[in-house]
């Protein structure tokens, strides 16, 4: 495992790729890897980028982080993919599409989300600080506009982007339905198409008055236009963001550490209930109406915990 730290540091791929598949696939394994990761993160800027499916996000990205390496900065990009029914593992299409800033240098890797709450994020977390111990700065994240996986986007990001186009029809409906409160950039993205500035314009009606006071942006991959001012952005804004780290990253500890204790008191529990007699004899109470649920689940518990 030394060696692999030392490869690691150094930024190789394999490592990279190595660790974030334990940290993805084998708890027991991911929590020594974090022993010695964790002191060396917490320092690298996150930028979420979602959107609606189609919005061109893996296009638009991967041309983004070419521009941002330019300017001095070393990005890497985690894709967040609908789990393949097929396989249990990632969609690869992201990396595909993405090839071109694979080959400059940035690194891509797309982690299945399993469908499962706050999987996301425990997996998520500690891909990135995989990232940062490897010398990544920023760490992008690309996720699809699907809700709870958005939530949880905007509890782990610095920075949101929040992309549209003009051939997604429910763009407006989409905005109302909560992507207005989280985003620092919006984008208008396929800028080359018809309907751009008509949705440019509802964009800023939108949400321009909005207490965050985002920025909002047009881009075309197509055209290659818009992009590095893009890059301008998100860099400066880094910068911006870098001030609050510190306090987002004692707000961000404290949740996790929340998540990680409920999670394994949840698991006791569980293990607890299977063995647990007075479960058995409630639920068969429960089961022939003698007793309702409310009244079963407070026995229980006061049974419990003593």
């Amino acid at each position: 495992m030394l060696d692999m730290f030392n490869d690691l540091k150094k930024g190789k791929r394999g490592a990279i790729a190595k660790a974030i598949t334990i940290v993805e696939n084998d708890q027991k394994e991911s929590k020594k890897l974090l022993q010695e990761i964790f002191k060396d993160s917490g320092h690298s800027i996150i930028i979420g980028i979602t959107g609606p499916a189609g919005a061109g996000k893996s296009s638009l990205i991967n041309k983004t982080a070419m521009e941002m390496k330019k300017l001095g900065t070393k990005p890497a990009v985690l894709a967040i993919d609908p789990t393949s029914h097929v396989t249990g593992g990632a969609i690869l299409g992201d990396r595909v599409r993405m090839s071109e800033s694979t080959d400059s240098g940035t690194y891509i890797r797309s982690i299945a989300s399993r469908g499962a709450t706050g999987a996301v994020s425990r997996s998520l977390r500690n891909s990135i600080r995989v990232l940062e111990y490897a010398g990544f700065n920023p760490i992008i994240i690309e996720s699809v506009g699907a809700g709870q996986t958005e939530v949880e986007i905007s509890n782990i990001a610095d920075i949101i982007v929040v992309v549209f186009n003009p051939n997604t029809g429910d763009s407006i409906q989409t905005l109302k339905a909560g992507l207005t409160e989280i985003g620092d950039i919006y984008l208008v993205n396929k800028s080359d198409l018809s309907g751009t500035n008509q949705l440019f314009d509802a964009v800023r009606d939108f949400i321009g008055d909005s207490e965050k006071n985002p920025t909002i942006l047009k881009t075309s991959v197509k055209n290659n236009s818009g992009i590095t001012v893009f890059a301008k952005t998100l860099k400066d804004m880094m910068i911006s963001k870098k001030k609050f780290k510190n306090d987002k990253n004692h707000e961000r500890l404290e949740a996790e550490l929340k998540d990680i204790v409920l999670n394994n008191i949840k698991e006791k529990i569980d293990d607890m209930l299977v063995s647990d007699k007075t479960f058995s004899k409630y639920l068969k109470k429960l089961q022939s109406k003698d007793i309702d649920p409310f009244q079963a689940a407070e026995k229980i518990v006061k049974s419990l915990i003593k």
